[in-house]
């Protein structure tokens, strides 16, 4: 959407957008930054559609949120004063659109769900009467999504906007806040998302008609539009591809909609709102009230003993048998590992031929046996090599694991997964998220099996790899008839029973990743709490259930933490790992200023580039870490797990890592 932006410095961050698991690039700027037109991409292709007949509408980041969602790359200015000099570059794209024949063009503001200042509303103002002086004649579809417009409003109404946009999905009451406001008797159209583009359930009909006719009633069906509440980038394509009923049974498809489905949906809301109640529509309203209603009563989906288990919880079930300052002690004497102890965070390699050996066992090309030996025999290596090295705990290497998410939802009940139900990631890179569709529970042990044999192998400790319930939620497409956090609790009473069944199986050390933990962040600030309290307390729940002596650990991937620091802390892992390098170790200022009382693994190496750093460099990144934190409470191990990897740099770079910690062991007891 920015495509046709040159902007000087190089641009090396990648983050995700919003509260989605979609990622882009962040750009960076510099104070003397200066914008041109790149290319016209963005015009040749509108070009395009209309020559084919099509009468598309060009969709661009709006340019406040362009500034807001970069970072400054130097200090002593805002981004936003930037606005001068990128205003003029949009408004020469846009008159290229209009002079092409563009009727409107869609400016996404997403900036304007979450909390701004005066200052930054008065920008957004200033910069829409500016396109307005410049174009007057455009039609401008203004739109923001995934929350409310909050306290932004009262600016919103008065931006020189003809189609004003709604996520009614996320929020359907901000409806009625614009419904009471002057703006019915003005003339701006309002558009309703009431189709969820972020997931993949069946519209409810019923409920977005009556959206639809509360506000046709008061601004009347000339001035409504009907649409999806945010892209559908965010869904797979196609439901009709999901043909394998051992896959995707008929029962949970009927559920269901796509990105094609979904825009039959607003065509079919579109029909049955304007009163054009054909035999077609008629038939489709039908079956979407049948299909919902099956939804709510069906076995399938709810379970009795889930729900009893649920509403049978404790505090007692969220907290350990003691705090930490007794659990570190017993853990201490229980596991007898020295300063910087170094470990892993949980992963190895997945080499091409690991692959191939679970793309023939699910083609039958491989019994279960036979693959069975091939992960047991690459476990082994794995423990022997980390021996050799001389780690001090063990990970078994997740050989036999495909995703860290679908491993786990492929043995949960409740759990379905698509065939062809992929999503755009970043770049050309997919995924398959799976969908949440009932009630979840663990049948039987799900990681027990070469976790324990892995640890037969060894006199070391081998950790045991669970992904935490916030993630395990977060990265899936989750069901919507019920609050997100009672689902997280149902998940996260599964992780307990297989911690707890790890810890009977001589397994010592669990880590639990909770990586997607910040991410799930409500994008409003007042809304944060609440989350942050379910959130902790699904993980403690998971957390929970062992005696004090088992080590639990957590593994979160790059982010800030000054402001949710209290929160982490009441997580209340004996550690957590976390990644430090990029930051040269300035995220632990946070943990240092807090006074962080358990012990930390900040990542001394980059586990995104294949580059192998020294020894040296190592050391030096954790003389850093011992600057600001107790040495007794440091940790040595990378940044993130080393599954995309090759194992020649991971061999050299876990090779610097025991030594530097080793080094850095030997210069303590030398000063002592």
């Amino acid at each position: 959407m920015i495509c046709f932006l040159q902007w000087q410095e190089d641009i090396k961050k990648m983050t995700k957008w919003f509260d989605t698991n979609y990622h882009y690039i962040v750009p960076e700027f510099t104070a003397t930054q200066q914008f041109t037109l790149f290319n016209n991409k963005v015009v040749n292709e509108f070009v395009e559609a209309k020559q084919n007949g099509i009468p598309a509408k060009p969709v661009l980041l709006g340019p406040v949120s362009y500034l807001l969602l970069g970072k400054e790359k130097e200090p002593g200015f805002h981004r936003l004063e930037l606005i001068k000099k990128l205003l003029p570059v949009y408004i020469e794209v846009l008159t290229k659109l209009e002079q092409a024949g563009a009727y409107y063009i869609q400016l996404d503001e997403p900036c304007l769900s979450l909390n701004l200042t005066d200052v930054e509303r008065n920008i957004f103002a200033k910069t829409y009467e500016e396109i307005k002086s410049k174009l007057p004649h455009l039609k401008i579809i203004l739109v923001s999504y995934f929350e409310c417009y909050g306290e932004n409003l009262s600016t919103v109404l008065k931006l020189p906007v003809q189609v004003l946009h709604l996520d009614l999905i996320r929020c359907s009451g901000q409806l009625d806040d614009i419904l009471s406001t002057d703006f019915v008797h003005g003339r701006t159209v309002l558009s309703l998302g009431v189709v969820d583009g972020r997931n993949i359930w069946k519209n409810d009909f019923e409920t977005s008609l009556a959206h639809i006719k509360k506000a046709a009633d008061k601004i009347g069906k000339e001035r409504i539009w009907i649409a999806p509440s945010c892209s559908l980038l965010h869904v797979p394509c196609d439901l009709e591809l999901e043909t394998n009923e051992k896959v995707l049974t008929s029962e949970i498809k009927q559920w269901l909609a796509f990105a094609k489905q979904k825009i039959d949906e607003i065509v079919t809301l579109k029909q049955l709102a304007n009163g054009k109640h054909n035999e077609a529509a008629n038939a489709k309203l039908k079956q979407n009230i049948s299909a919902n209603q099956k939804r709510k009563t069906s076995t399938l989906i709810h379970n009795a003993a889930v729900k009893a288990r649920i509403a049978a919880i404790s505090k007692a079930d969220a907290a350990r048998l003691n705090p930490f300052s007794i659990r570190k002690e017993k853990q201490h004497t229980a596991l007898q590992l020295p300063l910087f102890p170094t470990t892993t965070i949980g992963s190895f390699p997945q080499t091409a031929e690991v692959r191939t050996w679970r793309a023939k066992l699910k083609k039958g090309q491989l019994t279960q046996e036979q693959y069975d030996v091939l992960i047991a025999k690459e476990t082994e290596q794995a423990i022997r090599w980390q021996e050799e090295i001389d780690i001090d705990v063990l990970v078994h290497g997740e050989f036999e694991r495909n995703d860290m998410v679908e491993y786990f939802g492929e043995q949960l009940n409740g759990f379905v997964f698509s065939k062809n139900g992929w999503v755009q990631s970043y770049g050309s890179r997919c995924v398959k998220p799976p969908i949440i569709f009932g009630n979840v529970s663990r049948p039987e042990p799900m990681t027990v099996r070469w976790t324990a044999y892995a640890q037969s192998l060894t006199k070391k400790a081998v950790k045991g790899m669970l992904t935490g319930p916030v993630t395990i939620l977060q990265w899936s497409f989750v069901r919507n008839d019920q609050p997100r956090s009672e689902t997280c609790t149902q998940i996260a009473l599964a992780i307990r029973d297989e911690v707890v069944d790890l810890e009977k199986a001589g397994v010592n050390i669990i880590q639990i990743d909770e990586p997607a933990i910040r991410e799930g962040l409500p994008l409003r600030k007042e809304n944060w709490q609440e989350y942050l309290k379910w959130a902790v307390t699904a993980f403690r729940i998971s957390a929970s259930g062992v005696k004090d002596e088992t080590q639990i650990h957590t593994h979160m991937c790059y982010s800030e933490f000054n402001d949710i620091i209290q929160n982490i802390a009441d997580m209340d892992a004996d550690v957590i790992t976390i990644e430090c390098s990029r930051s040269q170790m300035e995220l632990l200022d946070a943990f240092a200023e807090f006074k962080y009382p358990n012990e930390i693994g900040p990542g001394v190496y980059d586990i995104h580039s294949p580059r192998v750093p020294s020894q040296k460099e190592m050391i030096q990144l954790l003389e850093k870490a011992k600057a600001v934190i107790p040495m007794e409470q440091l940790w040595v191990n990378p940044d993130c797990g080393l599954k995309t990897r090759g194992w020649s740099e991971t061999k050299a770079a876990l090779l610097e890592m025991v030594n530097a910690a080793k080094a850095l062991r030997q210069q303590i007891f030398v000063a002592l």
